[in-house]
């Protein structure tokens, strides 16, 4: 660790996580800076600040950047610059898309973010696309279909397969060029004709650059993924109008019926209808009755079996292409609940002997993984650095509401009743239920009482771990305990027997075994 990263972890600035990599994304749209921490594979963001600056906003009447914009533009990128340094952060990436690599003073505005020391780089629509995909790539491992980022100046087609992209495209379809393709100033409120002649021409104009349902590969899933604020503000209403049990538009699916009703009523929405929607900004207002007969002409011409929101685009693209291909290779749910819970006092070390030790008695079986139950078992553990009078509501919202990547609501779900019954709780939020079957509830329980009787009986210790054995022999679970550590079975011990044994319908006893018996099981 270098003394930077010393002097980061003693004064505390984001909570032990070091500001390791920087991305200043200057967008159409909005100028934004993000600093990550953690684990590349599954970045942690500590600080992510954006200013509306709308450097597009001209673009279609002038050809160039606004003075306005590009003043409020400096301004923020001239404190992102200060920020930047005082932090210490060495690894910064500028990029700048459609509004600078299309306007006619794009060249002047790069050169004044050179004056700022920044090294900025315009990349094509196509590389803009591919990135974007990147980030899904790395947010949904194996996936396959095709990628609209939806940006303030452009949207990005490209077909993905695995880590690999094709076909990427960028076309003048973004939300500050959408109002073109209205036949009057009608922002929202639309008659039934104005949207249809709206929809047929962005049709046109995606059959007209090659993009139809011939675009999906054969050997390929017919999925849409779908990148970008717009995008996860219209996942956010639909989760909203659905009573969804999560709030994070992450991986949030629907089918061509759900998503083409959604795009409809929110084609006929007036933006002062949506601004007082929770979680919905101004900005996206704006945009979203446009950018639903967008989405209505995607799913026509494009006929997808299932549309996926992504969280993930762009900036998470430029982390995933960094990294080394035995770094993609981690799993990205291990490699972001590792770092969260050893900030808590569960290191993976810790995580891994107990859920050894569990395994023979409380394995994944058909509603989990051994994956899944490492998560669960490591966010257990974690969870009991939170005092006992608010353990179990956070620790169950970490569970279901933190963007955790790779992992399903069935998943989210076995991972909180884990967490609950390592507490001695099975009575558990609706969501849960809601998200996950009776079945699957009662497999994860079973990893979360195996996880609290591993914890009490040695308090945690390596030692107490190594001088026992948890196993189902002939219908019983045993606990096999070597004479010397034979006190540790006290009283919390046989209520923690009691538990695991009744949740599995099994009987159970304690085995007391020379020392040497179970160092030969080893």
């Amino acid at each position: 660790m270098t003394s930077r990263n010393k002097r980061h972890d003693r004064d505390g600035i984001f909570a032990g996580n070091r500001p390791e990599r920087a991305i200043i994304d200057i967008g159409s749209n909005t100028v934004r800076l993000v600093i990550y921490g953690g684990s590349m594979r599954a970045p942690t963001v500590l600080l992510n600040e954006k200013v509306t600056a709308r450097l597009g906003s001209e673009l279609a009447a002038t050809g160039r950047l606004g003075e306005e914009s590009v003043e409020l533009a400096m301004r923020a990128l001239k404190r992102f610059v200060l920020l930047l340094d005082d932090l210490e952060v060495a690894d910064v990436e500028c990029v700048a898309t459609a509004a600078v690599r299309e306007a006619a003073n794009g060249g002047e505005f790069v050169e004044a973010l050179r004056s700022l020391s920044l090294r900025p780089r315009v990349i094509s629509g196509e590389e803009e696309g591919r990135l974007s995909a990147m980030g899904v790539a790395g947010a949904f491992p194996g996936a396959s279909g095709i990628v609209a980022d939806l940006g303030g100046g452009s949207l990005e087609l490209v077909r993905l397969s695995g880590d690999e992209t094709h076909d990427a495209a960028s076309l003048p379809l973004g939300t500050l060029r959408l109002p073109d393709f209205r036949k009057d100033d009608q922002v929202g409120g639309g008659s039934k004709d104005v949207r249809a002649d709206m929809r047929k021409a962005l049709e046109k104009a995606l059959r007209k650059a090659g993009w139809d349902a011939g675009s999906f590969s054969e050997k390929d899933a017919r999925t849409l993924y779908l990148v970008g604020g717009t995008w996860r503000a219209m996942a956010v209403f639909a989760m909203q109008e659905q009573g969804h049990p999560l709030s994070d538009p992450h991986g949030f699916e629907l089918s061509p019926g759900e998503a083409e009703t959604l795009a409809k009523r929110l084609a006929a929405q007036y933006p002062e209808d949506l601004k007082p929607r929770e979680r919905i900004s101004s900005m996206r207002a704006e945009k979203l009755p446009d950018a639903a007969v967008l989405l209505l002409a995607l799913i026509g011409q494009l006929e997808p079996e299932r549309l996926v929101f992504s969280s993930w685009g762009l900036r998470e693209g430029l982390l995933y292409d960094r990294l080394a291909p035995h770094a993609r290779a981690q799993d990205p749910l291990l490699a972001g609940i590792s770092v969260f819970a050893t900030l808590r006092g569960a290191p993976p070390p810790l995580a891994a002997r107990v859920a050894a030790w569990t395994v023979d008695a409380a394995p994944a079986r058909r509603h989990g993984s051994e994956r899944l139950r490492l998560t669960a078992t490591q966010l257990a553990l974690a969870s009991m650095q939170i005092e006992p009078n608010i353990r179990l509501p956070q620790a169950i919202d970490w569970a279901l509401h933190k963007r955790w990547i790779a992992v399903g609501g069935k998943e989210r779900a076995m991972m909180a009743a884990a967490i609950a019954a390592n507490g001695n709780r099975t009575d558990l939020p609706q969501e849960v239920h809601d998200l996950a079957s009776d079945e699957a509830i009662a497999e994860a329980q079973v990893w979360g009482f195996a996880t609290r009787l591993a914890r009490r009986l040695g308090a945690r210790s390596r030692r107490s771990l190594q001088v026992s054995r948890l196993l189902v022999e002939e219908g019983t679970l045993v606990l096999r305990l070597a004479e010397s550590h034979a006190h540790l079975f006290g009283v919390p011990t046989e209520k923690d027997m009691k538990l695991l044994a009744g949740a599995k319908g099994l009987d159970w006893r304690v085995d007391i075994v020379p020392d040497e018996a179970l160092r030969n099981d080893e």
